[in-house]
């Protein structure tokens, strides 16, 4: 096995932080399988990293959500279930919507520049054929915009706990991609939510947020219990 060394990223990020981002996108991306056995001596290997660091990537991912500690046994990957997804999903329309709503009225001409760049990049990887490598630049340019729309509300906190949502929920939703094709309908979406948004309504912008993300839930909820 080849050793794939993790430096970090930026002087202010930890050996730690830099392993639990590389750990949280390979489970986000399904690379890790959702309840799968995390051997630390394999991830040691594999990261070519010590335990300590390793250890503390593995808590911090346990305290999001992502992987569970388990007594004596070391850490698994979290499974995926029906109460998950639905706490994940109404968490993401109670304070996504608040922080959407927060940051439209905090928003000015940059938020704007950089919405309209960050919707931009989305469209462009709607069209053409979906590949693998297509609908990983496409996850990343959604995970973007989603951030963009909500970047002025003016609270790190919440846009902490907005990410971490949106990590969560991605497992869900490209589990379900593995089986079903991009829906075209969530471009429009996106359009119109973009629109709203520039447009500085908030009450529009708002409803438009809830309406994606409540039908996303139903039809990853509808392909994961077989409704």
């Amino acid at each position: 096995m080849d050793v794939l060394t993790i430096k970090p990223e930026s002087a202010g990020q930890t050996l730690a932080s830099s392993l639990a981002n590389r750990l949280k996108q390979q489970i986000t991306s399904g690379s890790i399988a959702p309840g799968e056995k995390l051997r630390l001596d394999d991830l040691r290997a594999s990261f070519g990293v010590s335990l300590s660091p390793l250890r503390e990537a593995l808590s911090r991912l346990s305290v999001e959500g992502f992987v569970v500690m388990e007594d004596q046994r070391g850490y698994r990957v979290a499974p995926v279930s029906r109460t998950n997804l639905l706490e994940v999903t109404r968490l993401r329309l109670e304070l996504e919507c608040f922080a959407l709503r927060e940051s439209i009225g905090n928003g000015n001409d940059q938020w704007e520049s950089e919405v309209v760049a960050a919707h931009y990049r989305l469209m462009k990887l709607h069209k053409g054929e979906p590949t693998p490598a297509r609908l990983q630049e496409w996850e990343a340019a959604h995970r973007e915009l989603h951030q963009k729309l909500i970047s002025a509300c003016r609270m790190p906190l919440l846009l902490q706990f907005c990410s971490t949502l949106h990590d969560l929920n991605d497992r869900y939703r490209r589990l379900f991609l593995e089986g079903n094709p991009l829906d075209r309908a969530v471009a429009d979406e996106h359009a119109r939510i973009v629109e709203a948004s520039l447009d500085h309504d908030a009450e529009l912008a708002c409803s438009l947020m809830r309406t994606h993300i409540e039908r996303t839930g139903h039809n990853v909820l509808a392909a994961l219990t077989g409704q």
